[in-house]
């Protein structure tokens, strides 16, 4: 990587950094699962309706109530600090990030409201506007409007949706439900936030700044055509609490455990060698912290850059469904009808307590 001239912010020179307003970035800025597993805990119970086919019960990606017979709307809010500084790029991030849950849940979105606290005596007006650009850009292609939203005068920059969408009640999709024999699929590379910790570093390369807007401004479109298939028997999207952290989630709601294959995980392209020279965020060992007596790694089995990548926050991730095993060509082939080349078939179900392993 020495060769390659690290990547720089786009915009005049003399701009304000956006990274630089923030105490974190993307995803990475969720709180640690284990702190946010107490807060939870003392909650009061909540009024539960019939009509509300998915609550807070199982950590899911968002909540669903039941209209009719055939329509239930999905609901879900997703706003974070910037992770890049280009204005456009993180409006675009954030926005793509916020619709994924809608996809996870096999829904469709409908229309969604912006959530944009800036501080506006820092931040010029311009740069306030490329990133609401940015999310409107995204919506764009998810073919729905920004029908509305809310602002604030904050101390950082925060930008994200209210995304509201549409799924049958028959093809709803959970993080519950995973069979034993199940095969795992993850739809894009590991990496993000090793790449987003380079980056504040002034470490990443410019191709590999490419690679990142690339996976990160991708719309998880195929959760929409997955939601259709029987033989999907859960799904969710990997985000801030790296591919473990939502994989437990996934096993604890099924009563199962993961078994993962190392070598078969897709990963951003030098990702690993970021990780070695130091390029791992706060939310990574935060991550490990709150999940890891689920995680059986084997002793010595795993260097310190590896694990990272296990715990690694990713921003705007891929879409990480159980599929019975007749099924993984069908679930790679709308993966690949809708562009995403690296989804893998990871590792698979098998019985036992909430837990994940990793294949001998």
């Amino acid at each position: 990587m020495n060769d390659v001239k690290a990547a720089v912010s786009v915009g005049q020179a003399g701009a304000v950094k956006l990274t630089s307003l923030s105490h974190g970035g993307g995803c990475g800025c969720k709180i640690a699962p284990g702190v946010l597993e107490r807060i939870l805990a003392k909650s009061a119970p909540a009024l539960i309706p019939s009509q509300l086919l998915v609550g807070i019960e199982t950590s899911d990606d968002a909540a669903v109530y039941q209209i009719n017979d055939h329509q239930a709307i999905v609901a879900t809010t997703d706003f974070f600090m910037p992770i890049v500084d280009d204005p456009f790029d993180f409006g675009r991030i954030a926005a793509t990030n916020a619709l994924s849950d809608v996809y996870a849940m096999g829904g469709t979105p409908l229309f969604a409201l912006a959530i944009v606290g800036m501080p506006v005596n820092t931040l010029p007006m311009a740069t306030i506007r490329r990133i609401l650009k940015g999310g409107e850009a995204v919506c764009a292609k998810a073919g729905i409007p920004i029908a509305g939203g809310h602002t604030i005068d904050s101390t950082e920059p925060i930008y994200g949706l209210v995304a509201i969408g549409l799924v049958d009640p028959k093809n709803l999709k959970r993080n519950a439900g995973a069979h034993p024999g199940d095969k795992l699929v993850l739809g894009k590379p590991l990496g993000v936030g090793l790449y987003s910790a380079a980056l504040r570093k002034g470490k990443l390369a410019r191709r590999d700044y490419a690679a990142m807007i690339e996976t990160t401004t991708q719309l998880n479109t195929p959760g929409a055509a997955l939601g259709r298939v029987a033989a999907v028997h859960a799904m969710t999207d990997v985000t801030g609490f790296g591919l473990l952290g939502h994989l437990v989630e996934i096993c604890k709601a099924s009563n199962a455990t993961a078994v993962l294959d190392y070598g078969a995980l897709p990963v951003l392209p030098r990702g690993l060698d970021y990780a070695a020279t130091g390029c791992v965020t706060g939310a990574s060992a935060r991550n490990w912290a709150g999940y890891g007596k689920r995680v059986v790694l084997g002793k010595g089995r795993f260097n310190d850059a590896e694990k990272a990548l296990l715990t690694d926050p990713q921003t705007s991730g891929g879409l990480l469904v159980a599929c019975a095993s007749e099924a993984v060509n069908d679930v790679l082939a709308i993966f690949g009808a809708e562009g995403f080349a690296q989804a893998a078939v990871i590792g698979e179900m098998v019985e036992g307590k909430a837990r994940v392993i990793f294949a001998p």
